[in-house]
């Protein structure tokens, strides 16, 4: 079907309808209640993240042959939306498999497809290892690199906050293999985590989304089997991570789209008992607008993520439309959560209220998978190719 023709129905199919119910009823029953005590203690909700992977809700882009959902994006933002409203630390902990996962979808050999996808759709978690201390939105200063010996290849580097690497069974990682092409040379491997060699460091205390498992990753000297080769081809492994973003971002934007509308949700729902000036404070109009521009961001948000995750299933290149959801759909949590604190007043400065956790959760969006200033330097490019 016509990406244009898709785009003028924005009524949701009784399949949409159904299971984004799912994930809302799973936000409203396993992550909400729960998310504070995850947060203040720093626990990982790894049976929280099984209960989500065995109704589908985690693997939905992984195709049916491998035990995944075989929907595409648009499924998959609407569903994350949801968990994202539950929470945003639960929201980025129960997504690193999938991140990890898009390289092997977009380019990974049949024998890697069946056994390491099958692994995630089978509960097993996996993370993603691109960052490193020295090279965050700048890729190609990574350091990692993978020489070939024999049938193996050697892996040597350090990866920086890498989601779920504590619990990750395996990992994608970039490497080089052929420094001399630049970003050219640069390839994606598989690495199975209780491989020699492969430590893990301190688990980090983070601003926000602290369930969240997030920690340093180095490979020392380890060996990994050839057929371990992301898509058995050296030096295609920039093109691959690239392409894995344009699926991932807008997941994660979606993520921020869920949060918002929590925080306006529990924003409007104090609004109307918090009483000032003998009536309450959703009736001033200073707060009535705040909500209002809320909502209007949410909605536009929302519409950018729908738009990006359409055109990625339409099979076109939607690299602009994921940059464009990624910076406006960050930004945009950081100011609706930043106001949902002030009109909680000093309560919104309390960790009482949820919307303190949502303010902190919001800020990461802005800064991985591509900060908000190099979805700007994307869009900007993107414009001048066309």
């Amino acid at each position: 079907m016509p990406l244009a023709s898709i785009m003028v129905n924005f009524v949701l199919t009784d399949e949409q309808q159904m299971l984004r119910e799912l994930a809302r009823d799973f936000a409203n029953e396993e992550i909400k209640p729960n998310a504070a005590h995850w947060d203040k203690e720093s626990i990982y909700p790894i049976e929280a993240i099984a209960k989500a992977n065995e109704l589908g809700l985690l693997t939905l882009k992984i195709p049916q042959k491998y035990g995944g959902g075989g929907m595409g994006s648009f499924e998959e933002v609407l569903v994350l939306e949801e968990l994202g409203f539950g929470d945003p630390g639960f929201a980025t902990a129960a997504g690193s498999s999938m991140l990890a996962s898009y390289p092997l979808i977009t380019g990974g050999t049949e024998a890697q497809k069946e056994k390491y996808l099958r692994m995630v759709t089978e509960g097993k978690i996996a993370a993603y290892c691109v960052t490193e201390p020295g090279a965050g939105s700048d890729v190609q200063s990574i350091q990692t690199e993978a020489v070939k010996d024999g049938d193996e290849y050697i892996i040597n580097g350090q990866k920086m906050w890498i989601t779920g690497a504590g619990y990750a069974d395996w990992f994608f990682v970039l490497a080089y293999t052929n420094k001399e092409l630049g970003y050219r040379g640069m390839s994606g491997f598989i690495v199975d985590s209780n491989l020699e060699g492969v430590e893990l460091g301190k688990k980090e205390e983070n601003m926000g989304q602290r369930c969240s498992d997030t920690r340093s990753v180095t490979f020392n000297n380890v060996r990994v089997p050839i057929e371990n080769l992301v898509g058995g081809k050296e030096n295609d492994g920039w093109m691959n991570a690239m392409e894995a973003f344009d699926l991932s971002r807008p997941s994660i934007s979606s993520h921020a789209v869920g949060n918002a509308r929590g925080a306006m949700e529990e924003s409007m729902n104090y609004a109307g008992e918090r009483n000032a000036f003998n009536k309450p404070i959703i009736r001033h109009q200073a707060i009535s607008f705040m909500l209002a521009d809320m909502a209007t961001k949410i909605e536009a948000a929302r519409m950018l993520v729908w738009k990006a995750a359409l055109k990625a299933d339409s099979g076109e290149r939607n690299t602009l439309e994921a940059a464009h959801a990624k910076r406006f759909a960050a930004d945009m949590a950081m100011e609706v959560t930043t106001d949902a604190v002030q009109i909680f007043g000093g309560y919104g400065y309390s960790e009482e209220y949820p919307v303190a956790r949502r303010m902190r959760g919001a800020k990461v969006v802005q800064i991985f998978e591509g900060s908000s200033q190099i979805q700007r330097l994307i869009i900007s490019r993107e414009m001048l190719r066309n």
